[in-house]
């Protein structure tokens, strides 16, 4: 009997038809495998994973894979967003042991949860060196029957070594200046100068890395750090990756030129990338960066807001073919639902041939396009298809033409078949996307983008917070799930409330990172030595506890912890949240230097401690009292690292930092203190503007 019908994930239920006996995970699982005395086949992945949906097509829905699955296992199915704890801990496994690791994950575990066999996707046949799924059934099963010693002191030594593993952390001291040069120095020997961007192929998006290049730039001038983060994000910019047509980007490129992407579209990326691209405007004022970030804020609200007013997790990569009026199959067709064909690739709904611009758009704009796209006869894709990007050309366009050739293009491509959504609220991700939001909207008088953030902030309050202010990791369709929140969860939806506070001068946002910061102390936090935890204290007992600071697609639980403590401690003051922050940065001392790449985030909050972080207080009549306004609005744009804002009414108790802060001579004022030290009160724009913005 097949579980997983009532789960509210969108990847569970994408197998609740499959002829696999399902089960989640969770104890009545464990208990079968027991009463059977078989091993537990654990299979790991998210919803808009391409690799996944080809091995549930090949093999879950294949019967006589099924049957093997259910007479000899316990099949159990875990959507990776839903519980990053378990896919942390079982990842790890499957790198130690394979070098390498991805979705799907496919791992075999005794009845006690103790891993023995390792995988990720399995062909139905064997090809490239692997071998069929069902030949790794088979020889499981047979080990399983035959050497059950053996199994079982292979997935005792290597549960042991797992709950072993100690993290070098470091020393308590937060990184200085010699770490941070030493950082800068390695990201400018992996940079890519031809094409932005770090490493070879496949090559993602670097955001914290990012922002850590814009912080380092802020806080000493260095115009290299500037220079690699503004040619990396031009770069992708101009790239496939990011979506010429309707915004937003994929999860990477495929190859080092940033043309052909993964189509997936990820919330937390578009989330980190939209933050980056406008503080990145606020740097150097330069228009990409400004389009970037408003097409990649909208493209959120358009498209991943869920009606209760939070954001989906994601759009998937593969959407419906569908045939052209020729009758040809082609990926995306010509804008026609009713040609499909029920074949679902990847990429379908964003590529274009020639043939497909001229039947959108007439012979001269659709020539006009594909000069201006790079779209080709030989295709940059699949089957003479292109990925649209914007090529670096000398030539001049008419910008007029070309916005109303986007403008029907993209009307051409919403009659297409539209890539799945996975509609599930994660917290974390939603506490990403609040901070980019009410950022973006503050910087370009976006009210609305304003009101975005503060609706999704209100879904969490509501819907995710219990009574104790312990958040649940995800809702859909307005129920919560049955999930814990982990460290990312408190951390990243700390920030997002940080940033609606300094934003909308709404207190309460502080107060409700305040209660959740205080779990981050006193349950994922260990007492002694300061480091952290991906789990609480009194979340479920895997066989290890997942503890990871390296940020990998978003910033790691430990690293917006210490972000987000060190942002409430400046507006508050708080010593014990101060020392939390910089206790969290040592193992930040001991990798910055040495794995600068993915520490991203931790540079960047090491940045802020450097720095101060600086501590604004703008007092006035009222927060729309237009003098108001615009000293608040400076202080939002000062590009000083972590620099957090407080606005209201002189004696207002909205913000600790607002206490005692008169107008001056019965005008507005913004106020500017760092490392106990506060400036002149000023009345004037520039000033306070230079006061926030040099090294």
């Amino acid at each position: 009997m097949n579980r997983l019908a009532d789960s509210q994930s969108p990847y569970l239920l994408q197998h609740a038809s499959n002829p696999v006996d399902w089960w989640p995970w969770g104890e009545e699982a464990m208990a079968e495998a027991k009463r059977r005395n078989v091993p537990i086949l654990l299979s790991v992945g998210y919803s808009s994973c391409h690799w996944c949906h080809v091995m549930a097509h090949e093999s879950f829905e294949d019967r006589a894979t099924a049957d093997e699955m259910n007479a000899h296992f316990v099949s159990v199915k875990v959507d990776r967003e839903e519980r990053p704890d378990v896919d942390a801990v079982y990842m790890e496994a499957v790198q130690a042991a394979t070098g390498q690791g991805g979705w799907p994950m496919t791992v075999f575990l005794t009845p006690d949860a103790e891993p023995f066999y390792f995988g990720t996707y399995f062909p139905p046949a064997p090809r490239h060196g692997m071998p069929s799924f069902r030949q790794v059934l088979q020889g499981v099963h047979q080990a399983w029957a035959e050497r059950r010693g053996e199994v079982d002191e292979v997935a005792g030594k290597i549960a042991r070594d797992l709950a072993g593993r100690e993290l070098s952390y470091g020393d308590d001291q937060v990184p200085g200046e010699q770490e941070l040069a030493q950082a800068l120095l390695g990201l400018t020997r992996e940079y890519d100068p031809q094409r932005g961007g770090f490493g070879g192929a496949p090559k993602f998006p670097p955001s914290m890395v990012l922002e850590f290049l814009l912080r380092h730039h802020a806080r000493t001038g260095a115009e290299g750090a500037l220079q690699m983060a503004a040619d990396t994000c031009e770069r992708m910019a101009r790239g496939g990756i990011y979506d010429q047509l309707g915004g937003g980007f994929a999860r990477y490129s495929v190859d080092r030129d940033w043309i052909v992407p993964h189509f997936e579209k990820m919330l937390y990326d578009n989330a980190l990338l939209c933050r980056v691209y406008a503080h990145l405007w606020r740097a150097t004022g330069s228009g990409l960066a400004r389009r970037v970030a408003l097409e990649t804020a909208d493209f959120m609200v358009r498209e991943l807001r869920t009606a209760e007013g939070g954001f989906a997790s994601a759009l998937d990569a593969d959407s419906e073919e569908v045939v052209s009026p020729e009758g040809r199959r082609q990926k995306g067709g010509g804008g026609r639902r009713e040609g499909g064909t029920g074949r679902h690739v990847e990429g379908a709904y964003y590529v274009w041939t020639p043939a497909q611009l001229r039947e959108v758009l007439g012979d001269d704009d659709a020539e006009l396009a594909a000069r201006y796209f790079g779209v080709t006869v030989e295709g940059t894709f699949e089957e003479g298809a292109s990925v649209l990007q914007l090529p670096q050309r000398d030539e001049v366009f008419d910008a007029g033409r070309i916005d109303g050739i986007r403008e029907r293009l993209l009307a051409a491509r919403s009659a297409r078949p539209a890539p799945g959504r996975d509609d599930k609220v994660v917290a974390a991700w939603n506490g990403l996307a609040i901070a980019a939001l009410a950022e973006t909207g503050a910087y370009f008088d976006r009210p609305d983008l304003v009101e975005a953030a503060v609706a999704a902030g209100d879904l969490l309050v509501r819907l995710h917070l219990d009574d104790q202010a312990r958040i649940a990791r995800t809702s859909k369709d307005g129920r919560t799930g049955a999930n814990a929140g982990v460290l990312e969860d408190y951390a990243d939806v700390a920030e997002g409330f940080l940033a609606l506070a300094s934003v909308t001068g709404e207190g309460v946002w502080l107060e409700f990172a305040g209660l959740l910061l205080d779990h981050v102390l006193a349950r994922f936090t260990d007492p002694g030595s300061g480091a952290l935890y991906d789990t609480a204290s009194d979340a479920e007992r895997l066989i290890r506890r997942p503890q990871d600071p390296t940020d990998n697609a978003a910033p790691s639980g430990w690293t917006a912890a210490a972000g987000a403590l060190l942002g409430y401690a400046a507006h508050t003051g708080s010593e014990p949240h101060r020392t939390a922050a910089e206790r969290a940065l040592g193992v930040v001392k001991a990798l910055g230097p040495r794995v600068p790449r993915f520490i991203g985030w931790g540079l960047a909050v090491a940045e802020a401690v450097l720095d101060g972080p600086r501590e604004v207080a703008v007092v006035g009549p009222a927060l729309d009292d237009p003098a108001t306004t615009a000293l608040h609005r400076t202080a939002l744009l000062g590009s000083a690292p972590g620099a957090v804002v407080a606005a209201g009414t002189p004696g207002s108790d909205e913000f600790p930092l607002l206490a005692d802060r008169p107008l001056v001579q019965g005008e507005p004022a913004a106020y500017v203190c760092r490392n106990f030290t506060c400036d002149t009160p000023t009345t004037d724009l520039d000033r306070l503007h230079r006061a926030l913005s040099a090294p």
